[in-house]
Parts: C-alpha cells; sequence; structure tokens
C-alpha cells in the first residue's frame, strides 16, 4: 500500500514537473512579427491586394508551421476585420476616399511550441492615407443601386450643391468577370446632367462583389469621387402586385393575392396590407399590418363601410441584407367602386362659383382698358381738328383788314 502510494507520488511529481518545463519553454519563446508589408492597388476601383514575407527568424524552422492573422479596418462597417491564413497574400474591399490601415502577426504552433499556439506581440502595421484630390464638398450624395424585380440594375445618385457647373460625371464599375474597369452603359439625364445609370443590355452578376467609382471633372478641377461596393441581390426591388381578390362573408372579408410577376422566388417575399375604411359619415381610417410570407388575409369587419385595400413586398432579410419595398398595387375595394365618366352639364356645374366671378373681373378689366385706349386715341384727333380750325380764321383775319379800312 505504501509502495503504491509511492508510485503515485512520483507521477504526479514527474507531471507538475514536465508541465512546468512547457510552460518555461513557451513562455521563453518569442515570435517576430511578420515583414515586409505592401498593399497594392491593381486598379480594381477599391479592391487592394496585401502581401508580406514571414520573419527572418523563421527561415530556419522545420518544427512548427507558421500561419499569420492579418487585420484590417473594414472602411464600409466602420468595424476591425480578422483572418487567419497560412498564405501570404490577401485580397480586401476599401473605400479609397478614407484610411487603408492594415496590420498582420505571425502565429507559430506544433512541435517547437509544445504544440501551443504563439502570437507575436508586435505586429507589422501599414496605414495609406486617403488623397486629398478633388474639390470640397463635390462627392456625390445619396449614391443606391436598385435590382429591379432581377431583371436589370439601376444606379442612382444626387448632385452637390457645390458642385461647379458645366461639371461632367462619369460611372466606372468592375467586378471579377472583367478584365479592367468599364463605364456605365447607359447614362439617365435630367435636365442634361447625368443623375444615373441603368445595367439593361450590360447584366451585372449576383454574389459577386461589384465596386463601383463616380468621379468627373470641371472647371475647377476634378470632382471628389465616390467608392461603393455591393452585390446586387441583395438590392432587389420587386414588381407590383397586380392581382388581388377580395370574397366577402357574414361579417368576414378576405383578401388573396398572387406573387408578383418576375424572377424573385415566391419563398423570398414578404408583404404589407394597407386597409382603408371610410364610413357613411365620411370619416376615413388607415391600418397597416404585415402578413410574412402568407398571401391572404381574414378580417372581420363592419359591412356598413367602404373597405379598400392594397398590397406591397419586399425581399426578407434570410435572402437579402438589404432590400427595397416595391410600389403599392392598385386598391380593391369593398363595395366595389367603379370610375365613373360625369357628364358635360356635371362638369360645368362642379366649377365653383368664385371661378365665374374672376372671369368676369377680368372681362370688366379688359373692357376698360378699351374704352380707355379709345378715348386717348380720340383726343389727339380732336386737338388737331381745333388747331386747324384757329389756324384757319387767323389766316383770314388781316385779309379783311385792308377793305374795312
Amino acid at each position: 500500500m505504501a509502495r503504491k502510494s509511492r508510485l503515485t507520488y512520483t507521477a504526479t511529481l514527474m507531471l507538475l514537473l514536465i508541465t512546468w518545463k512547457e510552460s518555461t519553454y513557451c513562455n521563453g519563446l518569442t515570435v517576430s512579427p511578420p515583414e515586409n508589408l505592401v498593399i497594392t492597388d491593381p486598379g480594381h476601383l477599391g479592391q487592394l491586394e496585401i502581401s508580406w514575407n514571414p520573419p527572418d527568424s523563421l527561415s530556419n524552422m522545420t518544427e512548427c508551421s507558421v500561419r499569420y492573422q492579418l487585420e484590417y479596418y473594414n472602411t464600409y462597417r466602420d468595424s476591425w476585420a480578422s483572418i487567419r491564413t497560412s498564405k501570404r497574400t490577401y485580397t480586401a474591399q476599401f473605400d479609397l476616399m478614407k484610411d487603408v490601415r492594415v496590420r498582420v502577426y505571425t502565429l507559430l504552433s506544433g512541435t517547437c511550441t509544445n504544440d501551443t499556439m504563439i502570437k507575436s506581440t508586435d505586429y507589422t502595421e501599414v496605414i495609406q492615407k486617403a488623397p486629398s484630390t478633388g474639390v470640397v464638398g463635390t462627392e456625390v450624395l445619396d449614391f443606391k443601386c436598385v435590382f429591379h424585380n432581377m431583371e436589370y440594375t439601376e444606379c442612382q445618385w444626387r448632385r452637390s450643391e457645390k458642385i461647379p457647373d458645366n461639371s461632367q460625371q462619369k460611372l466606372y464599375f468592375w467586378h471579377k468577370e472583367l478584365g479592367q474597369t468599364e463605364e456605365c452603359p447607359k447614362y439617365n439625364t435630367l435636365g442634361g446632367v447625368r443623375i444615373g445609370c441603368t445595367f439593361a443590355d450590360v447584366p451585372l452578376p449576383v454574389f459577386t462583389d461589384i465596386n463601383f467609382c463616380l468621379n468627373g471633372s470641371s472647371p475647377e478641377g476634378p470632382l471628389k469621387p465616390t467608392f461603393a461596393s455591393l452585390q446586387i441581390q441583395n438590392h432587389v426591388k420587386c414588381a407590383a402586385t397586380k392581382k388581388l381578390h377580395l370574397q366577402t362573408g357574414p361579417d368576414k372579408l378576405e383578401l388573396h393575392w398572387e406573387h408578383p410577376d418576375g424572377k424573385v422566388p415566391g419563398h423570398c417575399l414578404e408583404y404589407e396590407v394597407e386597409h382603408n375604411q371610410e364610413g357613411p359619415d365620411g370619416k376615413e381610417s388607415s391600418t397597416e399590418s404585415l402578413t410574412g410570407g402568407r398571401t391572404s388575409l381574414t378580417l372581420s369587419i363592419d359591412i356598413n363601410k367602404t373597405h379598400c385595400f392594397r398590397v406591397r413586398s419586399k425581399v426578407h432579410k434570410y435572402c437579402a441584407s438589404t432590400s427595397y419595398w416595391s410600389d403599392w398595387s392598385h386598391p380593391v375595394c369593398q363595395p366595389e367602386q367603379k370610375d365613373v365618366t360625369p357628364e358635360p352639364d356635371a362638369i360645368w356645374d362642379a366649377i365653383p362659383v368664385y371661378i365665374y366671378i374672376a372671369v368676369a373681373i377680368i372681362a370688366m378689366l379688359v373692357l376698360s382698358l378699351c374704352v380707355w385706349a379709345m378715348f386717348k386715341l380720340k383726343k389727339p384727333v380732336q386737338e388737331k381738328k381745333a388747331e386747324s380750325l384757329l389756324t384757319s380764321l387767323f389766316a383770314r383775319r388781316p385779309l379783311l383788314g385792308p377793305t374795312e379800312a
């Protein structure tokens, strides 16, 4: 029994000794950070290539595997992103109008570290300052792209009030299927000013990062560029729902509708229903309700009121990170409302009385102006006749003088 206890004590002591040695060995081993960290811009509108080399101190290391922890500041999300890789290159997307910040650590594990992961205390960092080119305040506002019914993409923007006159803006785009950047295939203009771009004949790929750059020139110098990166399947706007059906029952009403036409999968849609009511006294009320993916709604109603419904849809969060509500459908009502074309007499009866009064006042003013103009024209003629008569009288009087004498 005593011998067994002695063996147990010895084994425990040896285990503690081994653990202490491993801890001492690991704590005494230091790892240097990577070297020659370089950021390269291949001209892909913000997609930069990051590369580095392992530290010289690990050039002869054969008993351990070397990995790296890369951290970079995601300028689109305003947060740090981190990845671990055994490679020495990585590609990331940046907004080139903001500072580019990248740092990398060395990770060491294997026999040389007793299978413990060791991370370098220091890191190698590169900070690339944003360029200061471009006239201040001339970057575009509210740049966004919409994938209409998953059929074509349209990008829109607003011009800054500080953009000089006679400025010309250009939109460039790039994705991995292109060898180099390309310009917008079809600009949308308003009053001769570019306000958007339509990609109808040049479809953009889904589930692919698409980089945009909107820049331009002006008499005062280059405009401030704007960069954006997105995947178009996350920016879908569905077509409006066209087919709505109402079924009425005792104090109940059932509304059914069909999925909108297009390529958007029905299981990716959620709906919103607007219910407008108008009572016999003309008082109106409106409510909106979300139905999720359901395409029907049952309500208890007041049969003495008029009920009108319309529906719109969007892609829910499980199919896209961002989406837009579609336009509202045409309303359907119970009881059904018909468009009645008013008769000509009814149209004249509907004209307010004040319009007649305004027309009468205008007519009186015009008549007064005409009378005044005629009076002004006649007055010079009468004055000329009077002057002519006086002249003739005075001309005859000297001839009569000698005869009388």
